[in-house]
């Protein structure tokens, strides 16, 4: 299924003086363009009314759902600038995803053409919102469920838009290493639940062990295990990778976590150059003994924001340890100039993952 948008430009865009100024330094989530891509669901008509417009704010009833059975639902990927155009990378696989989660949600399933469509549609409207060099244009996707009513049960009503937001380069000087903070008393998801989609739920959920990583002096918080309080599972926004001394990775299973679709990529990278790559449990004890005892090289994040970002402290109330001096590490920083590189279109791009857009 497909829809043709309707282009309705804005009447009066940022000056291109404005838009510069706010490019300069746009930080992370903080500066937005011009337009929104809107299309609105019903189970008379199903899909319609697809729109590309000037970003502008909702006017929500109260009793509209999502405010309070929180069938919500959002993506995260980007735009990027290359010499002569400009690139998606993977927009199915987060497509793919977003039409999962509003599966598991018991929401209506938007069709992966539609929802590339849209994305595409914003990139070409606002493309002179993309910054130059390592910055680039952070696309949001979401899904929020928009009948008026007061009780449980799946909304009959959605609305899907996609907004924009240019991004400057995650690290200032390059990726630092990072410290986190193994949460003990919190947990982020349990098997039959939401673990595996990309929902605010989560996200809500794990901001309390956030604020205690703070407290603790910590960048992020790592997860355990709902059951048994022993396995890593993911990090608060991003998966997580051990480097061994004989120089395979290792990653938690899927399951509980997200699909991670720069973790999906690392795998695949890491394959290319004939690195074996387990997807496996590894216990919070197991990843202590290994850094005291040399076997584990290397440990770091990824997600679509940072990429990768090296792990070089680990804390928690029954103790710190260090990786590797907390240093970023070799393999952690080859995999991201291979990913990089990719995206921007300055390497070959061996699985096909690279949507030209302009």
């Amino acid at each position: 299924m497909s829809l043709k948008f309707e282009i309705q430009p804005a009447a009066n865009p940022t000056s291109e003086k404005e838009r510069t100024a706010r490019l300069a330094d746009p930080g992370f989530g903080r500066v937005f363009t011009d337009h929104m891509a809107i299309v609105r669901y019903d189970q008379a008509k199903g899909w319609h009314d697809a729109r590309v417009e000037s970003r502008a704010n909702f006017q929500l009833d109260p009793a509209v759902a999502v405010l309070h059975y929180a069938q919500e639902i959002f993506e995260g990927l980007k735009a990027y600038k290359r010499d002569n155009g400009v690139n998606l990378f993977r927009p199915d696989a987060n497509a793919r995803r977003f039409r999962n989660s509003a599966e598991r949600m018991a929401m209506a399933p938007l069709p992966e053409a539609i929802f590339i469509e849209a994305v595409e549609q914003l990139v070409r409207i606002d493309s002179a919102w993309i910054p130059g060099g390592e910055g680039s244009l952070y696309l949001r996707p979401f899904m929020i469920a928009s009948e008026v009513f007061l009780g449980v049960k799946p909304s009959a009503e959605y609305i899907f838009a996609v907004i924009a937001s240019p991004v400057g380069s995650y690290f200032k000087g390059g990726p630092a290493p990072v410290s986190i903070w193994v949460s003990e008393n919190y947990t982020r998801a349990a098997v039959g639940g939401t673990g595996a989609v990309k929902c605010g739920g989560n996200y809500a959920a794990s901001l309390r062990a956030q604020a205690e990583a703070i407290e603790h002096g910590c960048d992020q918080v790592v997860f355990l295990d709902a059951v048994e309080r022993r396995y890593v599972e993911e990090l608060g926004g991003m998966n997580v990778f051990f480097v061994f001394d004989d120089g395979s990775l290792s990653t938690p299973p899927l399951g509980t976590i997200l699909p991670g679709i720069t973790r999906d990529s690392i795998i695949a990278l890491a394959k290319d150059s004939g690195t074996v790559v387990r997807e496996e449990p590894y216990t919070i004890d197991q990843w202590r003994a290994d850094a005291t005892s040399g076997k584990l090289k290397e440990a770091f994040a990824c997600g679509t924001a940072a990429v990768i970002s090296p792990i070089g402290k680990v804390r928690s109330a029954s103790g710190d340890f260090s990786i590797s001096g907390g240093v970023a590490g070799p393999v952690a920083m080859g995999l991201r100039k291979k990913l990089v590189d990719i995206q921007y279109g300055r390497a070959t791009d061996p699985h096909d993952w690279v949507r030209k857009v302009l």
